[in-house]
């Protein structure tokens, strides 16, 4: 059976639970064990995907086409176990089942309540499409108080009765400095502990954020107030980069505090290699380029957050540090001098995915500066769509041409796919349908074509990669486009999906429609990724 280890969150939002239960699962696995993570989000949307990336960040998407919390992604970047419809749930789709039993009448004309069945429906996810993992780690979104957190608290506090020896609770809290106190304060923690008590949940460990050491005696304090070991009580300073993490959990006996509290005492000892070879590229790199990402969400950071670590990748692969300048797409529009000020002294260019019409201008002169100044490009979804419109405008004699998303433009280059097939379904979409779960979503096949650039660094001739999008190339263009240098060097199976386009007369020039940097890891860059940056750390080589 396997072992559940819940997380949660205390006294701010923002702490790093996602990070931290990664990190975790990552020290697990480096003893041999099989591990699986889930996250459990309180907000209402029955899913991210129609959340703007300045309210939630980045929306992550699975093979199997589920839309999920950011924090899926930092799973999936340490472990390397490939997430699932069934590791996140929210709120809004908890509700959702029940309303739709409770309207077939599963429930025999019963009162429907929070408890038991939204707190069953939240267990029963927890538990459900498990195979022969050893642990499940289950990460409670939002920090202990909140009140749309309530039923899944009750829910894991139901668990950890019914499991017994099987779970155990980790809370990851703060523990602030104050300057002018010039002390490290404990309240917060304890406060947080006294929260999650009065909710029936005792926290076998504490996971301490802090800026500074904490004393062993301030550690045993907060294992007294807080009724818990002083071993159990384990610090989580901050590191030099994300990847230092799972070495500096491990040093500070989170993995041994985790496996004592289970009453394990026969594990094996973590290879912990690759993680100390990982850590070693990022923090002694043997030089560094510089990156625009030309996007339009750039003020949060997290809206990126797969992209940002996906060049990190290139860097470790290449063992180069990647300074990455991030632009905002519509000043390109605001002023034509900024092209060259700003990208002149870069060494690549990435325009990424998005949506809307805001700064699409600026993306279409951001590739048209790369193609002509023979700077390597990189795009991606969007960035892919913005660059064939620019190739239409100034090389195949289609000045006028556009994408529908943006209205009725001669012609419209991008288009809506109002019909497409979902393995054996047929999917349809319309302009003025629903928005969430209507787009092209998940893991998709796509030939590469012989004797192309992309076939070249995937040393494979089918892939398969995950998608995004309501808006497809119209393959139409293909020839128009071939004629003036282009190269349609990914389709989909039967043709009719330009999925990569590429420049071969340029030293690196690619648009993707998928979204690579969503199976990027540490420890396997994607090759697109780790080709790009080699193309940048080139062109460096030539300034």
């Amino acid at each position: 059976m396997a072992r559940f280890i819940f997380v949660t969150g205390g006294v701010v939002s923002s702490l790093g639970k996602g990070l931290a239960g990664a990190a975790l699962a990552s020290l697990l696995q480096a003893r041999g064990y099989k591990v699986r993570m889930r996250k459990l989000d309180p907000y209402i949307n029955v899913d991210p995907g129609t959340m703007n990336p300045y309210e939630h960040g980045e929306c992550y998407v699975t093979d199997d086409g589920a839309e999920t919390d950011l924090d899926l992604g930092h799973y999936e970047r340490f472990t390397g176990v490939a997430s699932k419809q069934t590791d996140n749930i929210t709120t809004g789709r908890i509700y959702q089942r029940v309303i739709r039993k409770e309207r077939r009448g599963d429930y025999l004309g019963g009162t429907v309540q929070v408890i038991p069945h939204i707190t069953n429906e939240i267990k029963n996810f927890a538990t459900a499409d498990l195979g022969d993992e050893d642990f499940v780690l289950v990460e409670i979104g939002g920090t202990v108080g909140d009140i749309e957190s309530l039923p899944f608290m009750e829910a894991i506090r139901q668990l950890g009765n019914e499991l017994r020896n099987n779970a155990i609770f980790i809370h990851l809290t703060l523990v602030p400095y104050l300057a002018a106190a010039g002390e490290l304060k404990t309240k917060p923690t304890q406060h947080s502990v006294k929260e999650l008590r009065s909710i029936g949940i005792q926290p076998d460990i504490l996971l301490c954020r802090s800026e500074r050491p904490i004393p062993e005696g301030l550690r045993a304090k907060i294992g007294q107030f807080c009724n818990v070991r002083k071993e159990a009580v384990i610090q989580a300073l901050d590191v030099r980069t994300i990847y230092e993490v799972p070495l500096s959990y491990h040093n500070e006996g989170l993995d041994d505090a985790v496996l004592d509290a289970f009453g394990i005492t026969d594990a094996p000892e973590p290879d912990l290699s690759t993680w100390e070879d990982i850590v070693d590229r990022s923090l002694n790199p043997d030089g560094e380029v510089n990156i625009a990402v030309v996007g339009k969400y750039i003020e949060l950071r997290d809206a990126y957050k797969s992209l940002t670590e996906s060049l990190i990748h290139g860097g470790i692969a290449n063992k180069v540090k990647v300074n990455i300048d991030w632009i905002e797409s519509e000043i390109f529009e605001k002023d034509e001098a900024s092209v060259v000020d700003r990208l002149g002294s870069v060494h690549a260019i990435l325009v990424p995915g998005g949506f809307g019409e805001r700064g699409a201008e600026g993306k279409i002169k951001a590739a048209h500066y790369a193609r002509t100044q023979k700077i390597p490009y990189f795009g991606i979804c969007y960035g892919m769509q913005m660059a064939v419109i620019e190739g239409c405008r100034n090389l195949a004699s289609m000045p006028n041409a556009g994408t529908s998303e943006f209205g009725n433009f001669d012609p419209n280059v991008v288009g809506l796919m109002t019909e497409w097939t979902k393995g054996n379904q047929t999917e349809t979409r319309s302009e003025d349908g629903d928005l969430g779960g209507t787009m092209r979503l998940g893991s998709y096949p796509c030939n590469l074509l012989e004797g192309t650039k992309v076939r070249e660094i995937y040393g494979k001739d089918v892939i398969h990669e995950r998608h995004r999008h309501r808006y497809e190339v119209n393959i139409a263009y293909r020839e128009a486009l071939e004629n003036v240098g282009y190269k349609f060097s990914g389709l989909s199976p039967h043709g009719d999906l330009p999925e990569i386009v590429e420049i071969p007369d340029h030293p690196w020039f690619i648009g993707v429609q998928f979204h690579p940097e969503l199976k990027s890891k540490p420890f396997d860059p994607h090759p697109l990724f780790e080709s790009f940056v080699k193309a940048a750390l080139d062109k460096s080589r030539l300034v």
